[in-house]
């Protein structure tokens, strides 16, 4: 799995868990008085979940950035190797022909 796919998984997880627990408590059979408790306390800790999930995410992030930081550098590499062997098959191809149109080539020195 990449690192956007973990990424939108673990947030995912934490968001479905998160819902499952409220609904779980709504649905349970506890009086009015234990159930808002439970809520109370199931708020109190959102903060502390909000955290952890905007660090998952923060992390995801800068993983993510790095890869592409690294893709870009091989793809530049590769563009200007590319362009070297470009410009060299040129100049060869220019030396050739600049050669086989030279006042006095015979026509015996041009290959076939």
């Amino acid at each position: 799995m990449d690192d956007k796919q973990s990424g939108g998984f673990v947030g995912g997880l934490l968001v479905g868990a998160a819902l499952g627990a409220i609904a779980g408590l709504l649905m349970a059979p506890r009086t009015g008085r234990e159930t808002r408790r439970i809520l109370k306390k199931s708020a109190d800790a959102l903060p502390e979940l909000v955290e952890d999930l905007s660090a998952s995410i923060y992390l995801q992030a800068d993983r993510l950035s790095e890869t592409a930081l690294a893709n870009w550098e091989q793809t530049l590499t590769r563009l200007s190797e590319a362009i070297a062997a470009g410009q060299a098959a040129t100049r060869q191809e220019y030396e050739h022909l600049t050669q086989a149109s030279a006042p006095g080539a015979s026509h015996r020195d041009q290959p076939d």
